[in-house]
């Protein structure tokens, strides 16, 4: 049995129900879970690890990214640009998507997210080029297990191409058929339900200007039928009204109703857009929002309503976004946007800088379906990162270590992150691989991407 006791922290922000921060206290940890949180402990059998000096947190859980866009993001020509004239050129840069493409993309993506705290990652992958291997996926899967993230992924599609009214090229666009089966496909091989699970499958079609009525349909059946959860953008742009109300006759929340996304097993990325009264129906049946505040404002899509959505109870998770609209997978600095974005256009109203961390742990957990993560207590995953505060720069800054993230902000990388009771990254190390080794193997395949990039 492994057993780690954390000593002497002199902060355990534990984002449970009661919402303790609790001083001077000690953790033991025994495999995978949490089995003691009190002061003094002792337990002669386990490693040690000195908190003196540290704030701990729930790992941070990210709802909403696409790994693929490690190998697409600061190109000068875009950087401008809002969403459908972004994704008209993107497109064209993700048909080199590959299986050696995606391994080397996430593997740069989620190290970046597990040296600043991140534990479990959802990502939204749609890009699976005719002429590519189809599994794409499955490689995502790979350089997860091999970091030690906890990896939810979402099996997207492009369904409606440019032939039939939507944006994407035809080499990017599969059938209805072909992501069903795929969809059914890693759910057999990979989704695992049980607690402390480390790998889930989602059921997740694109978006509205990049898929139809029927994959929407079938891939609710799919999800429901086999027990997982469903994702898909919604409500991120004007654009996307305008297209949804000449293409479907209806506003973009209308239509994923219709289609049969709604419910507690849903959330949609952005929700920028919704009215006050859809989101108050989102309160009402339990669908659940992604905020991605810095994609957000990079691509001046707008801000989410996420004071009234708080207010109303509806589910709001914390999410990156994309690296090539973010263009990092750093959820810690996110948080201090969040609260600063918020801030400023909500004022009182706008969620506390503790809020915000619990938008990225225990809020983010709800989204994904996951009870046994997101807070710090006896019996649920020990997932957590341990930050270094006694250091110049923060003196002062100490008083409230549950808004610290928020209101002080972290920027550099943590001093260690945990998953599932495992160390991952310590001191300036990622335990699982070799980076100098993946760092040159990742810029060969970037090299690759950048050197023909379009010109328009």
């Amino acid at each position: 049995m492994s057993k780690i006791l954390i000593k002497n922290a002199d902060a355990i922000v534990t984002c449970d129900s009661a919402d303790r921060v609790l001083k001077g206290y000690d953790m033991l940890i025994e495999n995978e879970k949490i089995v003691k949180i009190d002061k003094d402990i002792i337990c002669d059998d386990a490693k040690v690890i000195d908190a003196k000096g540290k704030f701990v947190y729930p790992g941070l859980v990210n709802t909403h990214h696409h790994l693929l866009q490690a190998f697409s993001r600061n190109i000068p020509l875009i950087q401008n640009y809002e969403l459908f004239d972004w994704l008209l050129y993107l497109y064209k840069v993700w048909q080199k998507v590959n299986p050696d493409y995606i391994y080397y993309s996430s593997l740069v993506a989620m190290g970046e997210f597990v040296k600043f705290g991140g534990t479990t990652m959802f990502d939204h992958h749609f890009a699976f080029p005719r002429s590519s291997a189809k599994e794409i996926i499955d490689r995502e899967f790979d350089a997860a297990q091999e970091l030690g993230v906890r990896f939810h992924a979402g099996r997207s599609c492009f369904t409606r191409g440019k032939s039939n009214g939507g944006l994407p090229p035809e080499e990017l666009i599969e059938t209805c058929a072909e992501t069903i089966a795929d969809c059914d496909r890693l759910i057999e091989k990979y989704h695992d339900p049980k607690e402390f699970s480390m790998r889930q499958v989602v059921v997740a079609p694109c978006s509205p200007f990049s898929v139809d009525t029927e994959v929407m349909v079938e891939s609710a059946k799919l999800a429901r039928a086999k027990h997982v959860r469903l994702h898909t953008h919604l409500c991120e742009t004007i654009d996307e009204e305008n297209y949804c109300l000449e293409v479907y006759g209806a506003r973009p929340l209308d239509w994923a109703e219709e289609c049969g996304w709604m419910g507690d097993d849903v959330w949609y990325a952005h929700g920028i857009h919704f009215t006050d009264e859809e989101v108050a129906r989102l309160a009402k049946t339990k669908t659940g929002v992604a905020h991605c505040p810095v994609s957000n404002m990079k691509l001046s899509s707008g801000i989410c309503k996420v004071p009234l959505m708080l207010e109303l109870g509806v589910p709001v998770g914390l999410a990156v976004d994309g690296n090539g609209s973010n263009d990092d997978s750093n959820l810690l600095a996110d948080i201090r946007v969040a609260f600063l974005l918020h801030r400023l256009n909500s004022s009182r109203k706008a969620p506390s800088g503790y809020d915000c961390l619990k938008m990225a742990t225990k809020g983010s957990a709800s989204l994904l379906g996951r009870t046994d993560i997101g807070c710090l207590e006896v019996g649920k995953a020990a997932d957590l990162f341990m930050i270094d505060i006694d250091q110049l720069d923060y003196v002062g800054g100490l008083l409230d270590p549950a808004a610290f993230l928020g209101t002080i902000g972290y920027g550099r990388p943590v001093d260690l992150t945990m998953v599932n009771g495992k160390v991952i990254w310590e001191n300036g190390k990622l335990h699982g691989i070799d980076e100098v080794k993946i760092k040159e193997e990742a810029k060969k395949q970037v090299a690759k991407v950048y050197e023909d990039l379009p010109t328009e």
